[in-house]
């Protein structure tokens, strides 16, 4: 059992406030074993409702006090998986919230995009929200030392770190089941709750997507390629972006005519998965986008650890049109930080042009050597 960062935050939530608690995240993240573990450290009476039983999403969509109350009755705690299955789903838990204030409720979506729509306007000021993303460096390392993470990394960098990863030892298997996760679940929500029925294209695009991390995304290149409109392209991207299977870095920009700003780079939540859209598992000394493949890494984990840790960030990247490029940018309590990315030991000098324009701000290159401080000792 590896203890999620997540848990200590959600008992402080669930004990000491009435808020409805949403956790986002991908399916197969870990949610509902998060939450059923976190209600075993709270005292009272516990319901857990699978939102798919259609006698549970009944009284749930109904906007009925009676029905709500008959379902709740006796209980401290309703616990909903899954909650973005059911119609309604927010005005009913504002009335739940606002006619029964000594219940607790603890909420899972796998996807943002449907479950945020039909609960941000009812909820407004009455939610503690957050996201749980795939294993993090920081949730391994309170059980493994410095070494023993260092001999994980070329692991994590294939398969990733869903949490059914860390149980799987033989390799062809780990292979199997991220391969069975990206053609049966990761984008399951997008098709359905997104209304697309062109499966195959959503598949193109994504592997498409996962050959271009670390590089500037064209979205009338994809549309060329995927025989899409680009309207359509950039509707598929949003969406992938919702149910957290990507996510994107825009370029930063304070100069207009010397930064390039105009695409995005777009980024994998779990390499696992990126390798297996394009049935790529080789060893890194054998690849020639080992320093992609860092590159990603390294920003995820990075927003992993600072959202477990309650810090927020503006993340970026920055290119010149004269090839001057920093890999990371991030803007922070005041504070702008570039830095570079090393798939080995190396260091780098900070970009003249960038020194000039930004003078006040600090540079760093992240590699093997001080890759861990970066991501877990900030």
């Amino acid at each position: 059992m590896i203890k999620r960062a997540l848990q200590d935050i959600l008992q402080q939530r669930l004990t000491s406030s009435d808020k409805v608690i949403i956790l986002y995240g991908p399916r197969q993240v870990g949610k509902t074993t998060l939450v059923r573990e976190l209600l075993t450290q709270v005292e009272g009476r516990k319901l857990e409702i699978n939102a798919d039983l259609m006698q549970y999403a009944q009284v749930l969509s109904s906007r009925d006090l009676g029905k709500l109350k008959g379902l709740t009755a006796g209980y401290d705690i309703i616990f909903i998986d899954e909650a973005q299955r059911i119609p309604e789903i927010g005005i009913n838990l504002k009335i739940l919230h606002d006619h029964l204030p000594h219940l607790k409720l603890v909420v899972t979506g796998s996807s943002s995009l449907d479950l945020a729509s039909k609960v941000r306007e009812p909820l407004t000021g009455r939610t503690w929200s957050h996201h749980l993303y795939p294993i993090s460096l920081g949730e391994l390392a309170a059980t493994r030392n410095r070494f023993e993470l260092d001999v994980m990394l070329e692991e994590l960098l294939l398969f990733g770190a869903y949490p059914a990863i860390f149980s799987i030892e033989n390799f062809d298997e780990k292979r199997a089941y991220l391969t069975e996760l990206t053609n049966s679940y990761l984008y399951k929500d997008v098709l359905e709750l997104g209304n697309i029925r062109n499966a195959p294209k959503m598949r193109d695009l994504l592997r498409l997507l996962a050959y271009q991390i670390g590089s500037e995304v064209s979205i009338n290149e994809l549309s060329n390629k995927l025989e899409l409109h680009r309207d359509a392209v950039i509707n598929y991207i949003d969406l992938l972006e919702k149910a957290f299977v990507i996510f994107r870095l825009s370029g930063y920009n304070r100069n207009l005519r010397k930064e390039i700003s105009r695409h995005d780079k777009i980024f994998f939540w779990d390499l696992g998965v990126r390798n297996a859209l394009i049935e790529n598992f080789s060893p890194l000394e054998n690849r020639s986008a080992g320093g992609n493949l860092w590159e990603n890494f390294l920003i995820a984990e990075r927003i992993k650890s600072q959202a477990y840790k309650l810090q927020h960030a503006n993340r970026y990247f920055w290119r010149t049109y004269t090839g001057a490029e920093l890999d990371y940018v991030e803007e922070r309590d005041g504070m702008l930080r570039g830095f570079e990315f090393k798939f080995s030991q190396k260091t780098a000098k900070p970009p003249t042009a960038w020194m000039n324009t930004y003078p006040n701000s600090a540079f760093m290159t992240i590699n093997k050597e001080n890759y861990f401080d970066f991501l877990i000792a900030e």
